[in-house]
């Protein structure tokens, strides 16, 4: 199959297109830019800088992919962004290279969704089966785990971390972290339970919810330390083998949480 780029479209001779890729009218590819099997690239679309995108993407109109990142102490290392597979990348999305500052790369999984006006900064790790919606905003060096769901207008504070199946509502600004299977939202942001409809709709079992639950309680509502809820985590995790992996995926949340979490 030949390589289908529109005529107006401008692609260095140095980027590796696989020879299924679509290329659409005006974008703009750059030299060290390689791009998977089977992705779409939508028109007026600029990719560059040491940029690798895999497979089956679909990328829409009027996206910035792999731009300089935006803070002052870049000197013009050649840091990189890494896309995966078959995520969906809408309308004027702006997804920034790495720094040598922290691992030089900002990735984004597989499978994610990636909805109009969302911005990634530099040194951002998103994982995999997330739904960003619009304007959904993450600043320099944030850390997304699986299926998380960040709603409309919700903001990410650098360095803050989310865990996975985590629910974030609609404008709320995020300057702490978020420990897994939480739902939380507002100005400031609070916890408002354990996001048990997304659960539900993955095949977490009901053994496992109630694990989640026991795990929020222990948290949230029984007025302990961060410490004490640490110790009565693992104790609940013992207790609870059926949902000892989701207990224990909290407990070592809260041993990693960097900026403390949203209480």
């Amino acid at each position: 199959m030949t390589t289908a780029i529109h005529p107006t479209a401008v692609i260095d001779p140095k980027a590796e297109l696989d020879s299924s890729v679509r290329v659409g009218p005006y974008s703009v590819i750059g030299p060290h830019v390689r791009i998977g099997a089977g992705t779409k690239v939508g028109p007026h679309v600029v990719i560059e800088g040491h940029t690798t995108i895999g497979r089956d993407n679909t990328l829409f109109q009027f996206s910035s992919i792999g731009a300089a990142p935006q803070d002052k102490k870049w000197a013009g290392e050649p840091t990189r962004l890494e896309v995966g597979d078959r995520n969906t990348i809408r309308e004027f999305c702006t997804f920034n290279t790495g720094t040598v500052q922290d691992a030089g790369v900002t990735r984004l999984g597989n499978d994610n969704w990636i909805s109009a006006y969302v911005h990634l900064a530099h040194d951002c790790q998103v994982g995999s089966n997330t739904i960003f919606s619009n304007n959904a905003q993450l600043a320099g060096h944030v850390r997304i785990g699986d299926w998380v769901i960040l709603s409309g207008f919700a903001n990410v504070h650098q360095f803050c971390q989310i865990g996975d199946h985590a629910f974030v509502g609609m404008s709320t600004s995020l300057t702490q972290d978020v420990p897994p299977y939480v739902l939380l939202s507002g100005n400031p942001a609070a916890a408002h339970g354990v996001n048990i409809e997304g659960l539900k709709r993955r095949g977490f079992t009901r053994e496992q919810i109630d694990g989640i639950r026991a795990a929020y309680k222990i948290i949230y509502r029984s007025g302990l330390t961060l410490e004490q809820a640490k110790a009565a985590l693992e104790q609940e995790e013992a207790a609870r083998p059926e949902a000892a992996a989701q207990i224990g995926a909290m407990r070592q949340f809260l041993n990693g949480a960097t900026r403390g979490i949203v209480r």
